[in-house]
């Protein structure tokens, strides 16, 4: 059956902050600073527009292969921002979670991360899920490696044990409670998935911007939710006509 549907669940991946940084003839982690800006614009205005879970790609497990001098800056923004931000998640009731392997993060940036969470777990607005030292294939052999423990404890404890079902590995994922996400959001013009949400996006709607992240504002994820709402989806079944 087809329908169309709001995009509850919106993912991003916020592309572009250092050729945007280039093209100004400034570092590239000055182009984060900015993207940073962008990135609080655009969870107002999601969460304004009743967006309910927001999946931002903030760092990935991949991004640890930059120089030295552009991955500094971003722990130090991470660090600088976390629970800085608190009054602005109180102001709009947003719950912070994580995606990632947050044990391969400096512990500095994991204490952080950490009292964000709990600072806003009471939260009952947006949910703003951000993925840091996120891979997509690393989260799938995480939530295996979880599946092998607990079916191993299983098996200690009762005896048998079987095969596993997709339902299983996904009570394993990250977030198994966020609902998959209904669109993503590409900024910057490329067209790749670059390792992004690759269990979760499996029926997920694509969106991408030519823009540059750090220029974005409300009216391009306005843009971006419109499309969506145009967009007939089938999962995987006929399409009418």
């Amino acid at each position: 059956m087809m329908h169309k549907a709001t995009a509850a669940h919106v993912g991003i991946i916020m592309d572009g902050n250092g050729r945007w940084a280039q093209q100004r003839g400034l570092a590239r982690a000055q182009g984060h600073t900015e993207g940073l800006k962008a990135a609080k614009r655009i969870v107002k205005a999601a969460a304004d527009l009743g967006v309910q879970f927001l999946t931002l790609y903030v760092f990935s497990t991949e991004n640890w292969k930059r120089a030295a001098d552009e991955v500094g800056p971003i722990m130090a923004l991470l660090k600088q921002h976390l629970r800085a931000e608190l009054d602005f998640y109180r102001e709009n009731n947003l719950r912070i979670r994580h995606a990632g392997d947050a044990g391969g993060l400096p512990p500095d940036i994991q204490s952080e991360l950490a009292g964000a969470i709990e600072d806003t777990k009471g939260f009952s607005g947006m949910q703003v899920v951000l993925a840091i030292n996120y891979g997509g294939r690393n989260e799938i052999a995480r939530a295996v490696r979880r599946l092998f423990a607990a079916e191993a404890a299983q098996r200690a404890a009762q005896g048998g044990g079987g095969g596993f079902s997709e339902g299983d590995i996904a009570r394993f994922l990250d977030n198994p409670d966020v609902p998959d996400p209904d669109l993503i959001i590409r900024s910057a013009g490329e067209f790749r998935t670059s390792n992004f949400m690759l269990w979760q996006s499996a029926y997920s709607e694509y969106y991408v911007s030519q823009k540059f992240w750090p220029d974005w504002d409300r009216a391009d994820l306005e843009a971006a939710l419109e499309s969506f709402s145009g967009r007939a989806r089938p999962f995987g079944g006929a399409r009418a006509g």
